[in-house]
């Protein structure tokens, strides 16, 4: 992994239970790194980072996810990189965006149980962590730990 200052990780919907502790996990991973690290996310998303982590040890600093790509938009914002959590159609769009809108180091977390047909979905160049998991944290954990 090339050397990061900031890191953006966007979330969409918490529909699957494996996004908020491995979004958890990846901003302690890059803290650790130094890198200055920004979630954003759904209201639900947020509100389930900051039941999860009341003390903000992992999550300190936290955004809506339309406000963040507005911001973004307009200049507002920068991030060297962006980690985006996609487990639906929805996932894919909000990364299309942030690659539209955004010049930064791009990955794909792709999950859930169409994880492999919404990577091959993708048709740009970015990273990509990919694992059909909804529940179990350790088939991502172990592939972002391979990658950072």
């Amino acid at each position: 992994m090339n050397r990061l200052n900031n890191a953006l990780l966007l979330l969409g919907c918490p529909e699957l239970p494996v996004q908020t502790g491995i979004a958890l996990y990846l901003a302690n991973k890059l803290a650790k790194n130094d890198v200055d690290v920004t979630i954003a996310g759904t209201r639900s998303a947020i509100n389930l980072i900051k039941v999860s982590d009341p003390e903000r040890n992992y999550a300190k600093k936290m955004i809506d996810l339309d406000r963040c790509i507005e911001n973004i938009a307009e200049k507002q914002m920068d991030f060297d990189s962006c980690f985006v959590f996609i487990h639906n159609d929805a996932g894919i769009s909000y990364l299309a965006t942030i690659q539209s809108i955004l010049n930064a180091n791009l990955s794909a977390i792709v999950f859930g149980g169409d994880a492999e047909t919404l990577s091959s979905a993708i048709e740009f160049e970015c990273g990509k962590i990919v694992a059909k998991t909804a529940h179990n944290p350790i088939p991502l954990k172990k592939k972002i730990d391979e990658v950072i």
